[in-house]
């Protein structure tokens, strides 16, 4: 349910069609997982063009989405104050800069930096544009414009590291795929300019002392969902990141509740529907995101894909996110939201649980069915979370909203590939130890890990794809569960109206059409 505050919103710019303003905001939002994913792919190139190792290049990925996760709630509520479009152009601005400098960089160090400033500028630019389409569109129109939104976020997703290939191999270079960031960007911040602005009238001053708190703290905790998989979690840097995390974000807490004008107000999370909602993108991320980066390695590592074959393989899960979010936008304005959210985590129940008929060479006709649910699952969810989460608070928070929703959804993304490599490695490794020496265990399970067959030879072929191929179920399981265990949990937090499931009413504020009223 939209909901009128206390705050008056003003409009102001020049004026600027509707459907103008939801192509400039999905043009910049395709764009973002484009250069974010397809980084991925630039990585051996970087390191041999800069002169550095693969685990320094790798940075380049991480900085961005240390930042990315950690700047969105600052950027959302910033955006209310300060004006949505003026939030979205700033970050288009900051973007198109950033990457400009990454194409040109000299030395890895300013790479990471350029990547480190991107991440704030795509920050800014999710937040504020999914603020802007909040504010532009009404009613079925909204439902529609965050199906388009969708959409576009997918097409990015789906395409990233094709788009990045193609560019990093045929086209000149890692250098020229950041660069063409830029050059693409400018006409959509040229343009973002003309658009109507819309802020809090009487804005209250920058929370300095929650933003510093909480940015910090979300660093501190990405940045252990990143490194402490990669170097132990009993190192005492990653021991001592963990603790000051959580002081941080205890202490944002503390600050919040006696501040009279918060950087996020805590009474968001009063509100059931909200806090479904916002619990929905981590699930995803168990439940998508982190697959999608795991399968890929396997199917390498024990069937010897080659990394083309392997992508085009997750094109069975990507591709749906292409095709679902408008279908279901067209055909959800009178299915209820609470039963959106359950069919989005019942189809990744299916999917992941369906999943472990995983094994050695199994072919592309049995695992088109699983991988297929999995994405629909996905697909089903960019069609209406981000237009829900804006829509469930006074419109005056809508910047706020959209910065706690992304925050969870990037923060979830972090911490789920980080816990789903941990079980796949961690079991790998186990099984692998009882059967082969120590040193060698663990230097086969680092290759297999990395998608790298090299290191099995005839003699351990059987014991090693058996290895990881368990500890792919045990983590495919986990998902499923976890996915069950969100059912369990949304129905808790939407069950304020029960008698619209049992008459089969779906009144208006709960279908996909009302709530963004």
């Amino acid at each position: 349910m939209h909901k009128e505050g206390s705050a008056v919103v003003s409009e102001t710019g020049r004026s600027a069609q509707p459907g103008a303003t939801l192509a400039a905001v999905c043009a910049a939002i395709s764009l973002v997982p484009v250069v974010a994913t397809g980084a991925g792919v630039a990585l051996p190139g970087i390191s041999a063009d800069l002169h550095t190792s693969l685990a320094s290049a790798q940075w380049v990925v991480n900085a961005f989405f240390l930042t990315f996760a950690s700047f969105m709630a600052v950027t959302g509520s910033l955006a209310d104050m300060i004006g949505r479009r003026r939030m979205f152009s700033a970050g288009i601005a900051v973007f198109c800069t950033a990457m400009v400098i990454a194409g040109l960089a000299p030395h890895i160090t300013v790479l990471v930096g350029a990547r480190v400033i991107a991440g704030m500028g795509a920050a800014a630019v999710l937040t504020g544009g999914s603020a802007v389409l909040a504010n532009t569109f009404q009613g079925a129109a909204r439902a529609r414009a965050f199906a388009v939104y969708g959409t576009g976020i997918g097409l990015g997703l789906a395409f990233g590291p094709l788009i990045a290939g193609v560019i990093v191999t045929s086209l000149g270079g890692w250098r020229v795929f950041f660069l063409a960031a830029a050059v693409i960007l400018l006409p959509v911040l040229a343009f973002s300019l003309r658009l109507p602005d819309s802020r809090d009238v009487h804005p209250a001053g920058i929370d300095w002392r929650g933003g510093i708190l909480f940015t910090a703290g979300l660093f501190m905790l990405v940045l252990c969902a990143i490194e402490g998989p990669a170097v132990g979690w009993t190192r005492p840097l990653i021991i001592a990141a963990c603790v000051a995390a959580v002081a941080l974000l205890v202490a944002f807490v503390l600050v919040e509740r006696r501040t009279d004008h918060p950087l996020i107000e805590i009474s968001l999370f009063t509100e059931r529907r909200f806090v479904a909602i916002c619990l929905m993108p981590v699930l995803l991320a168990f439940g998508f995101v982190a697959p999608l980066m795991v399968l890929p390695q396997y199917f390498m590592a024990v069937d010897g894909a080659s990394a083309q074959s392997a992508g085009l393989l997750m094109v069975l899960m990507t591709g749906p996110t292409l095709v679902l979010p408008m279908l279901v936008g067209t055909l959800s304005r009178h299915v209820s939201q609470r039963t959106l959210l359950i069919v989005v985590l019942a189809l990744t129940a299916l999917g992941a649980g369906w999943l472990t008929v995983l094994r050695p060479h199994l072919g592309i006709v049995a695992l088109a069915g699983p991988l297929i649910a999995i994405g629909a699952g996905f697909g089903v969810s960019l069609a209406f979370l981000d237009g829900a989460a804006v829509a469930s608070v006074e419109s005056s928070r809508a910047g706020m909203a959209a910065g706690v929703f992304n925050t969870m959804r990037l923060g979830g993304e972090s911490i789920s590939i980080a816990v789903l490599g941990a079980i796949i490695t961690g079991v790998t490794a186990a099984r692998l130890h009882a059967t082969l020496p120590a040193g060698q265990a663990d230097a086969l399970t680092t290759k297999l890990l990395q998608g790298d067959p090299s290191g099995v030879t005839a003699a351990t072929a059987d014991g090693a794809f058996s290895a990881y191929t368990s500890a792919m179920h045990i983590g495919l399981w986990s998902v499923c569960l976890l996915a069950v265990l969100g059912i369990v949990g949304i129905l808790a937090l939407t069950r304020e109206t029960p008698e619209t499931i049992e008459n089969n009413v779906v009144p208006e504020e709960m279908t996909v059409e009302g709530v963004s009223r």
